[in-house]
């Protein structure tokens, strides 16, 4: 982290660690939360949350750090709520003019704040909506002009509808950055600056990232005051409960040790460098009895709805993706990471192993790695903080068999279906490399065709295929 963003911030030094559960009532959380909280089975709070919700519920501008996975969306989203609750049901909603707005950098992650955010705002009878790219704009538009309290909103789209006048950031009082460090680069700055400078100065802010680097500290001066800084662990901390593996293997081997890695009976997910690459071997493993899903920028909304609800729901278990996926996906109980290829850098390293893990459930970390690219891979992984020694292996290696466990069942590929609803700009689809034979001991769903969920009443544990369309969106940002 820089030095004016540490000298510009009051510290807190988390908490010792203590045997006893810190629960949400005794950090002061009010009683609608509270019962909202506990409908979800959340009761006790995680370390981000013991650390910043005294501050956050008193009012005071935070910025807060913790690894993926711990928690940090209830971290912001309680005391937003709480806030913008006291005056809620006293004709505080107004057309066009939300009280609360989150920024963040994908679709997926603003679907998902919403989701959790949702079941608490109704606790005090408040709407939320989110606003993004790639969908028809009419039903957000349509949505702020009867009334929302709270926006999940991505830069590009929300400042698209700011000209549009179809709304007003003057009467925000709470405004949270999730992915700082993420929506600071050079990339998002400037929309992300503009949109700051829409807000109320004298609002609450809250900054919340794995990381705090990049652009944050010139974020952090010019629109936090008097803010604490609560880092619950070192940039590069890990969880516990993660475990990290290197696997050697020779370019003509690679292929089937994907395949093998991708065979076992729970939920994985595979990163690729390019949409292509997730494009293709979502296909290929789809055509070796593995049904696979994928995630990139090529799809359009209701696409990436599709494949993730297939994911998350259970009917398909292997999802394909790029780094669109590495931040803000949250699936329960993906027991195993695979980095196809060593990531370009050790953030994204960090941010895509951070999908395994989770919420206090364990998890794996494979990088495969071929021979020439040892020496890359080890810089990545000492800029990472990970110690782990690489093994050669091959998919038929014990390391490799051990690791992935019962192989569930092959599931017969089915022919694809010819594309449909497909933009009308965009050419058809190639053929290769998706429906080709291959060793009939793999598993998942009685459909071959990526993206589509498999007839019901089929056995949930081997998951469903489905269907895989193209689509073009104007950005994965927005």
């Amino acid at each position: 982290m820089k030095g004016t963003l540490i000298t510009a911030t009051q510290t807190v030094s988390p908490a010792s660690p203590s045997t006893a559960a810190t629960t949400f009532a005794s950090l002061g959380v009010p009683a609608p939360i509270l019962r909202a909280l506990a409908a979800d089975g959340k009761t006790d709070a995680f370390p981000i949350q013991q650390d910043t919700l005294p501050d956050t519920l008193a009012g005071r501008d935070v910025l807060g750090r913790g690894k993926t996975g711990s928690g940090k969306t209830l971290a912001f989203s309680i005391p937003m709520v709480a806030r913008l609750g006291e005056s809620a049901g006293r004709g505080a909603r107004r057309p066009r003019s939300p009280r609360g707005l989150i920024l963040a950098p994908t679709r997926e992650l603003a679907t998902q704040i919403e989701a959790v955010l949702s079941p608490l705002a109704a606790a005090y009878g408040m709407k939320t909506t989110t606003i993004f790219g790639g969908v028809s704009a009419n039903r957000q538009i349509t949505a702020l002009k009867a009334g929302v309290d709270i926006v999940v909103a991505c830069p590009g789209r929300l400042e698209d509808l700011l000209q549009q006048r179809a709304l007003t950031l003057d009467a925000i009082e709470v405004t949270v950055l999730d992915e700082a460090d993420h929506m600071a680069d050079l990339g998002f700055l400037p929309g992300v600056t503009r949109l700051l400078q829409k807000t109320p100065p004298k609002g609450q802010r809250l900054f919340f990232s794995a990381t705090l680097d990049n652009g944050v500290d010139k974020l952090v001066r010019r629109f936090l005051h008097n803010e604490v800084l609560h880092s619950v662990d070192d940039p590069t901390s890990h969880v516990s409960a993660m475990t990290h593996h290197v696997f050697q293997v020779d370019r003509d081997e690679k292929k089937q040790l994907i395949e093998k890695l991708s065979s076992g009976t729970g939920r994985r997910i595979l990163f690729t460098r390019t949409k292509h690459q997730a494009k293709r071997l979502a296909r290929q493993l789809t055509g070796q009895g593995i049904p696979a899903v994928d995630l990139h920028g090529d799809l359009n909304q209701s696409q990436r709805n599709r494949n993730l609800a297939s994911f998350g729901g259970g009917d398909v278990r292997v999802l394909v993706a790029t780094d669109v996926a590495a931040r803000g996906v949250h699936v329960d109980s993906v027991e195993l990471v695979v980095h196809v290829d060593p990531p370009a850098e050790h953030k994204a390293y960090l941010h895509r192993s951070g999908r395994t893990a989770r919420a206090g459930s364990a998890g794996d970390v494979v990088t495969v790695m071929l021979p020439e690219e040892r020496r890359d891979t080890q810089v990545l992984l000492r800029k990472a903080a990970v110690k782990v020694t690489p093994v050669t292996v091959t998919a038929e290696s014990s390391e490799v068999s051990d690791l992935v466990g019962p192989e569930a069942p092959y599931v017969e590929p089915q022919p694809r279906a010819p594309q449909q609803q497909q933009p009308a700009r965009q050419r058809p689809q190639g053929q290769g490399g998706g429906n080709g034979g291959g060793r009939r001991r793999r598993g998942g769903s009685p459909s071959g065709r990526t993206g589509q969920a498999a007839p019901s009443g089929q056995p949930r544990r081997g998951g469903q295929g489905g269907r895989s369309a193209s689509g073009r969106s104007r950005s994965d940002r927005f």
